[in-house]
């Protein structure tokens, strides 16, 4: 019998490798004893906004060099930070908040890795997806992730058309100044019966989760607060909770 391949444990970063690391989505104790010891020692740390990332280097007591990488400049600077990677560098990629490159930047920088033959390790972490999910009550056996919607109400409503009779869960990003708006047109293009999941500053202090009905979820939407960030499920058409 052969035997099974050995799994790299080690906590130190080795040169030339990028480190895709997730990070807390609102509670600082979900970094994983793992994603702390690679940001510590890494030689770089590309990110999406560096006062943020900064911020949270901090509370944990570490100094980085910082390097911004966001939707503005990820061409260009996916080609520099893999030249670095190339010559030797570490390098570890964050987003805001939770797993780089699932609606926010990293698709960029690992996809250049990937076609230089570069070393790709994910430090696993929270995604706000994947805990909405599991949290939510509607069915995981299969979903389709598609982000953010775009801003204008006619493609929104063209989307739920589309998926209307959609076999497994639809799973989105909704920003505050939509949310309202996208659960409304949910119940008047899906029907005020569909079950839908609304959940709002996951695993932050003010965590709420709103599950039933759209239009049950459309009006207790309007009694509660509207800021931070939401987490959108749609359920198939015949889900009863």
């Amino acid at each position: 019998m052969s035997e099974a391949p050995a799994i790299n444990t080690s906590l130190t970063p080795q040169p030339g490798h990028l480190y895709v690391v997730a990070t807390p989505i609102g509670n600082l104790a979900d970094l994983t004893d793992r994603a702390r010891a690679i940001l510590g020692a890494v030689d770089l740390v590309a990110c999406e906004d560096t006062r943020t990332t900064g911020g949270l280097l901090t509370r944990l007591g570490l100094r980085k060099d910082l390097v911004a990488y966001h939707e503005h400049n990820e061409l260009e600077t996916a080609v520099r930070l893999a030249d670095q990677l190339a010559a030797g560098k570490s390098i570890a990629v964050v987003s805001d908040a939770g797993t780089p490159g699932l609606s926010d930047p990293g698709f960029r920088l690992v996809r250049e890795c990937r076609r230089r033959g570069l070393p790709v390790i994910p430090v696993p972490g929270p995604s706000a997806l994947t805990v909405v999910l599991s949290a939510s009550g509607l069915p995981t056996n299969g979903f389709l992730f598609v982000g953010f919607l775009p801003s204008k109400s006619a493609a929104r409503i063209a989307f739920c058309e589309r998926y209307r009779d959609f076999d497994y869960t639809l799973a989105l990003y909704e920003s505050c100044h939509r949310i309202e708006k996208a659960v409304a047109e949910i119940v008047a293009t899906l029907g005020p019966t569909r079950v839908i999941c609304v959940a709002r500053e996951v695993t932050k202090l003010h965590e709420t989760f709103l599950v039933g009905p759209a239009a049950d979820v459309e009006a207790r939407l309007a009694k509660g607060s509207l800021k931070g960030e939401f987490v959108l499920l749609i359920a198939p058409k015949d889900f009863v909770l």
